[in-house]
């Protein structure tokens, strides 16, 4: 057997490796590449964790969400209730309030005609009287015609009271 460099290398091989597993290196190896397994492990299920955890808070999140757009669409249906019943409110008294102004308008017209009847019939028989009392005075006699006077006064004064009652 020759002893040539490719014998001393294979020895030198043989020897590196007894002392690695001497040394426990492989044993040292795999502790750090099980830690590293155990960390990412743990990082895996953190990352696990979080991603639950954010689910959670985007479900609840997206439940905030469409609770606060329920009520809003409430509030806003409450509002077109509230906006028509008070616009109902209004058309109603404004139709109260034209019909009370009318009906006032009417009364105040009803009575204003009255008044100008009444001023035509107290005119009318002021103007009667006086032509009656001309034509008596140029006529009669001043005793009859006193009492004629005094009777028709009385007559008119009994038929303005039927009239005005």
């Amino acid at each position: 057997m020759i002893i040539d460099s490719t014998f001393w290398v294979a020895i030198s091989f043989f020897i590196f490796f007894g002392i690695l597993i001497y040394l426990k290196v492989p044993q040292k190896i795999s502790e750090i590449l099980n830690k590293l397994i155990l960390d990412i492990k743990n990082e895996i299920d953190e990352s696990e964790k979080l991603r639950t955890e954010a689910k959670a808070l985007l479900r609840d999140a997206q439940n905030k969400l469409n609770t606060a757009q329920t009520v809003s669409d409430k509030i806003l249906e409450q509002a077109k209730k509230d906006s028509d019943t008070m616009i109902i409110d209004l058309n109603d008294k404004f139709h109260k309030s034209s019909e009370i102004k009318k009906n006032l308008a009417e009364n105040k017209i009803s009575q204003m005609k009255e008044a100008a009847i009444k001023e035509i019939k107290d005119a009318s028989i002021q103007i009667a009287i006086n032509s009656v009392k001309k034509i008596i005075t140029t006529s009669v006699d001043k005793n009859k015609l006193d009492a004629l006077f005094q009777k028709n006064l009385d007559e008119t004064k009994e038929e303005l009271k039927k009239i005005n009652s």
